[in-house]
């Protein structure tokens, strides 16, 4: 069978774990409230209303893409695009091209720093690979000048993280939403979590010191992550009502037509 994502790829390993998974959007949710574009989050209100039914919807997106038949990984990516597409026609505007290729290289960065965070080092090859996934799923959607090796891609990570972040009322409303729906412990935990794996500038420009009282129970949690009590201290970061969406990231998605 043909898949978008090979069968044994380190794409697979890394969102085919709760774990991970939780990281990843850990760093993303604070990146995605700098971003110069974040004001389309908010233009359908759905964000800032449910940000953890946003957030599930969008993993459930990215891992039909990850473990899908090639044709239903494409199907979905798609629909993304037309997701988009409608949003635009009603805002009467286009979403920039460099908003679409932001939020690639943050799941192609967060994907990275959270697999090493949390397991090992990726291989040079690895690293390609996770690139060339979501480069794919880019030139998909019809995006331009999305970088053509993981090399490129540092280089137009940098000058994204330099050029299309900056604070805003939207950052600020947006962390609120995060503790309105997480609570205060939950919320100091994730903000304890993304201290881990944030770039430098995205901690700077969001005032969050690089000590976290989680980093050194990392290698606590590498020797113990088998056992119950790693698994309930990672799920701790979502409310209850999540639990069971939470332990279903340990498992290939059931792929329903989209």
């Amino acid at each position: 069978m043909d898949y978008f994502v090979a069968p044994h790829s380190i794409v697979r390993t890394i969102w085919g774990k709760s774990d991970t998974v939780l990281f990843i959007f850990a760093g993303a949710a604070a990146e995605f409230a700098l971003n110069k574009a974040v004001d389309w989050l908010y233009f359908t209100g759905k964000l800032p209303a449910d940000p953890l039914g946003r957030l599930f919807s969008t993993v459930e997106y990215a891992r039909r893409i990850v473990f899908a038949e090639r044709a239903a990984a494409e199907q979905a990516i798609d629909t993304i695009a037309a997701i988009h597409g409608a949003v635009e026609a009603k805002r009467g505007a286009a979403i920039p091209d460099w908003a679409y290729r932001d939020v690639l290289y943050m799941l192609i960065d967060y994907s990275i720093r959270s697999f090493e965070l949390l397991e090992r080092p990726l291989t040079a090859a690895e690293r390609e690979e996770v690139f060339d996934v979501f480069a794919r799923v880019g030139r998909r959607m019809g995006l331009v000048e999305v970088p053509d090796s993981h090399a490129q891609w540092l280089v137009a990570r940098h000058e994204h993280l330099a050029q299309d972040l900056s604070p805003s009322r939207f950052t600020t409303d947006l962390f609120l939403q995060y503790r309105h729906h997480l609570g205060g412990l939950r919320y100091g935990l994730l903000q304890q979590a993304q201290r881990l794996v944030l770039p430098a500038v995205v901690r700077q420009m969001l005032h969050q010191s690089s000590w976290s009282w989680l980093r050194p129970l990392v290698p606590v949690y590498r020797r113990t992550q088998h056992l119950r009590v790693a698994r309930w201290a990672i799920n701790a970061l979502l409310p209850a009502a999540y639990q069971a969406q939470i332990q279903a990231l340990d498992e290939p998605p059931v792929l329903r037509p989209v």
